[in-house]
């Protein structure tokens, strides 16, 4: 059920707001990916997160392109796939060895085989509406555990008490772009949207 219409300027403009501040969370990584290479090393850092976010903006823009009218979640899942490859590709070109095959590994098997399972299986044994569903639920799953994955850090800061660990604009807008993007989908009368985005 839709509470507004799509062409509505105020879900539009909803919407616009959730590019912005979603390709603001996209480039918050950008300064370690600029240390990364004026050290020429990754450190300590890991791909699991940048793996994950282009895993969760693939099955996104998936997801708009078997649904009607959703040319803002093509564009900013678009930019964010673009994105997160080229966090990745730094980062394989700095990684030590070892680090190099978990990331091809880890991409291997989300970004390849778990996608490529979910578009084959619902291109070939699924319709329309059930596609939808199947995608649109797949990517709420997908985007619930990368919004909680950052919650792991919550123990460490109450172990430390320090929020040295948690970064605190990351978190701020992590939270504004959920907002956004709730009120959006829910204005759309789009669940899988309010829910995950």
């Amino acid at each position: 059920m839709t509470i507004m219409s799509p062409n509505h300027s105020m879900v539009f403009g909803l919407g616009l707001l959730g590019n912005v501040i979603s390709f603001m969370v996209y480039l918050a990584p950008l300064p370690t990916f600029i240390r990364v290479y004026r050290k020429k090393s990754t450190e300590s850092f890991h791909s699991l997160p940048y793996v994950c976010g282009l895993f969760s903006a693939m099955f996104w823009l998936y997801y708009g392109l078997i649904k009607p009218n959703c040319t803002l979640l093509i564009t900013i899942n678009s930019a964010g796939c673009i994105i997160e490859t080229l966090y990745i590709a730094i980062y394989a070109a700095y990684a030590p060895p070892h680090a190099k095959r978990t990331t091809a590994r880890l991409l291997m098997f989300l970004n390849m085989g778990v996608f490529g399972s979910v578009v084959l299986f619902t291109l070939l044994f699924s319709h329309d509406g059930t596609r939808l569903l199947i995608v649109g639920w797949t990517s709420s799953a997908i985007s619930v555990a990368v919004y909680a994955a950052p919650l792991s850090i919550v123990r460490l800061v109450i172990c430390t008490k320090s929020v040295e660990f948690m970064p605190f604009y990351l978190s701020f807008f992590l939270t504004i772009n959920a907002t956004i993007w709730f009120a959006y989908g829910f204005l759309l009368g789009d669940m899988f949207i309010a829910v995950s985005l």
